[in-house]
């Protein structure tokens, strides 16, 4: 896991480094265009028009969401391996009082979702089918919450792109403007509107791709937790019923063997 997250920030950094390059050779395009030769970044912000306000916004919720998925997303936050041990452990023993007092003890979506399960215990009864039933509704409940955190990224991926090319309709709405107004006699009108959309079209894409990138890792660690997650309910479920069944063993008699009948006395 830490190999791993090593490898994507290692990516990440690479990525950034040619996202700015990329930026910095808008910008001198875009300079070019506009007939200077030199502009700062927070001038270039300026050219981009309204577009760069909300795509600025976009680009700080998706590094917000970046960092709090890489905290969240983390196997221990989901569930231990010495409590689940312990707990699959009580739950074969049918010690169902120690279990629910284990999950309160130790909260976690795991444990969580096994005692909305053994709230369905009532009078000492357990029906291994509503047990199983209200494990998976639980586990709905609990697993529904990070994946909608995760799905943000998703769509500030999709909104970014077509922001930056709302801006580049309205740099050349205005660019075509120009030119019904006043003609090609003031090239620097023509050129300033050209600039905005190249500059918005540019940020969009620059917002969207890594967002984009980080959407699918997340989505694969979330798959992976899942998946982690639902064999740990399945062996504490089959703990429960190889308890069941070995107590039904004990409480049955055991039968005695036919004997032969016995012959009459002569």
């Amino acid at each position: 896991m830490t190999r791993t997250r090593t490898k994507v920030a290692f990516m990440a950094v690479l990525y950034l480094v040619f996202t700015a390059f990329a930026l910095a050779q808008t910008e001198e395009s875009a300079a070019a265009a506009a007939g200077t030769t030199e502009r700062s970044f927070l001038e270039m912000i300026a050219q981009g028009g309204w577009a760069m306000y909300p795509l600025g916004f976009l680009s700080i919720s998706a590094l917000a969401l970046t960092v709090y998925n890489f905290i969240a997303l983390r196997p221990k936050d989901f569930f231990n391996d010495e409590i689940a041990t312990e707990l699959g452990g009580k739950l074969g023993d049918l010690d169902i009082a120690a279990a629910k007092e284990l999950c309160i003890e130790n909260p976690s979506p795991l444990t969580r979702i096994v005692n909305h399960g053994l709230d369905s215990v009532r009078g000492g009864q357990i029906d291994t089918d509503l047990f199983r039933q209200r494990l998976e509704a639980g586990s709905g409940k609990e697993l529904a919450q990070p994946f909608v955190v995760i799905n943000y990224l998703s769509i500030i991926a999709s909104i970014s792109p077509m922001l930056g090319l709302l801006g580049t309709v309205s740099g050349m709405v205005k660019a075509f403007s120009s030119i019904a107004t006043v003609g090609m006699g003031q090239p620097d009108l023509l050129a300033g509107n050209i600039s905005e959309a190249l500059i918005t079209t540019a940020t969009g894409m620059m917002v969207g791709i890594p967002t984009m990138f980080f959407f699918f890792y997340f989505k694969n660690q979330y798959g992976k937790l899942v998946a982690d997650m639902t064999m740990y309910l399945d062996d504490m479920y089959g703990d429960l019923v190889h308890g069941l069944r070995g107590q039904a063993s004990q409480a049955q008699p055991a039968r005695s063997l036919p004997q032969a009948p016995r012959k009459p006395s002569q």
